[in-house]
């Protein structure tokens, strides 16, 4: 009766799909196995990708004595319990939810994992740089569990196969809808072939319309090729970018034909912030009123509000200047291109010189001539706005005076 996801759980590193970057045989988490060097580290990704997976796997591959601790369910006298034994040996702690942890007990283990008693691997879906502590990030390195790709959940499924009852096979477009209705999980997508093989005989040949079946989705053929779904998406996407009002309703009627709500008002979303942008800054507004409209109704009554906020932003003006300029500082500073942050915006620096911050609302226009970015970084410029646009065009007229204010070169 065990479940076929808890079958296939992986043994070994090699098992794991998608990871290389942790657990293959150049990944940092295989490296300090082999050179018994265990380090405090702190995974983080969305759900169903293997977080807690690869961490038993390492805690079992470092012959540790390891203990599992839920920052959500669990107290501190369990923490207490485990970090007593730190007085005959080192242990290794997994803590799931580590976002969680109570301040209280954060402090308790913190000098722990400071002189090496404790070893800590957290679990977190959120991004720990926002969710965790800075006193645990600081002794600890963040590893990213990627999100699985198409191969990833397709070689589970094919591998899934052979350890069910029956004997049948997946079409293309088959593997394709499992795909998208487990979310990329690998877990979902394993449950979703084991529903299929309580209905299918042996020696049948699974399709989309069999899969949306077992699932209670609409068995709906989008043409006579089936469609990618995520095509039609970026049809979609691309439609609207391109202000061919016509073309994005055609692709959300077929969108609609699937009733999918969810993903469309999530893509509606995106499009709202990344091809429109400032060109247009009411319009992530109007999308995300129109979108709650829509699951407020659902179908069939939702189409409604959709049709109104695609035909406005197929017709809105673009501008993709905003995520651009962000993407372009997220590339320099990963790249090392940061710099000490200066003194007079450093908060235990201003304990002791208060007067070092000139505070922009006490001075004209709510600017001084102080300049915020490391200087490393004076005069780079991110923001690079399209002036054909009235909104940008005003906002780079504003940073033309802050400009000329602060010093910064044109």
């Amino acid at each position: 009766m065990e479940p076929l996801a808890s079958k296939l759980r992986p043994n070994k590193f090699e098992e794991v799909l998608g990871q290389d970057h942790l657990v293959g045989k150049d990944g940092i988490l295989t490296k300090m196995i082999e050179k018994n060097k265990i380090l405090s580290f702190i995974l983080h990704g969305n759900p169903g990708v293997g977080k807690t997976t690869i961490a038993l796997l390492f805690a079992k591959k470092t012959k540790m004595e390891y203990y599992t601790f839920n920052a959500s369910t669990d107290n501190k006298a369990k923490l207490k319990d485990i970090l007593d034994l730190t007085s005959y040996h080192n242990v290794l702690i997994i803590i799931d939810e580590i976002h969680r942890m109570k301040t209280d007990i954060q402090d308790y283990l913190l000098p722990f994992v400071e002189n090496g008693k404790a070893t800590l691997i957290g679990i977190t879906t959120l991004n720990p740089y926002f969710s965790i502590n800075m006193a645990i990030r600081s002794r600890t390195h963040i590893y990213e569990v990627k999100d699985l790709k198409d191969e990833d959940i397709k070689k589970a499924l094919l591998n899934g196969i052979n350890y069910l009852d029956n004997d049948f096979t997946l079409s293309e477009d088959a593997i394709s809808t499992i795909i998208r209705y487990s979310n990329y999980e690998i877990r979902s997508a394993l449950n979703i072939l084991e529903s299929i093989s309580l209905v299918v005989d042996d020696n049948i040949r699974v399709t989309a319309n069999i899969v949306r079946k077992v699932l209670g989705k609409a068995t709906l053929s989008l043409d006579s090729g089936e469609d990618n779904y995520y095509e039609m998406l970026s049809a979609l996407q691309k439609s609207i970018r391109g202000s061919d009002v016509n073309a994005a309703i055609h692709y959300l009627s077929r969108l609609i034909t699937l009733e999918d709500l969810d993903i469309i008002t999530r893509r509606l979303l995106v499009i709202a912030y990344e091809d429109i942008g400032l060109a247009n800054p009411n319009m992530p507004t109007k999308v995300l009123n129109a979108c709650n409209t829509a699951k407020m109704v659902g179908f069939p009554e939702a189409r409604i509000p959709l049709s109104v906020i695609t035909i406005e932003m197929a017709l809105s003006p673009k501008s993709n200047s905003a995520y651009k300029a962000l993407d372009e500082a997220i590339n320099d500073y990963t790249k090392g291109l940061g710099g000490k942050i200066p003194k007079f915006l450093n908060n235990n620096y201003l304990k002791s010189n208060p007067e070092a911050y000139l505070y922009p609302h006490d001075y004209k226009n709510a600017m001084t001539d102080q300049r915020y970015l490391p200087d490393e970084l004076i005069n780079k410029k991110y923001f690079k706005p399209k002036i054909e646009n009235p909104y940008e065009k005003a906002l780079n007229d504003r940073m033309k005076l802050i400009n000329k204010i602060k010093g910064y070169k044109e």
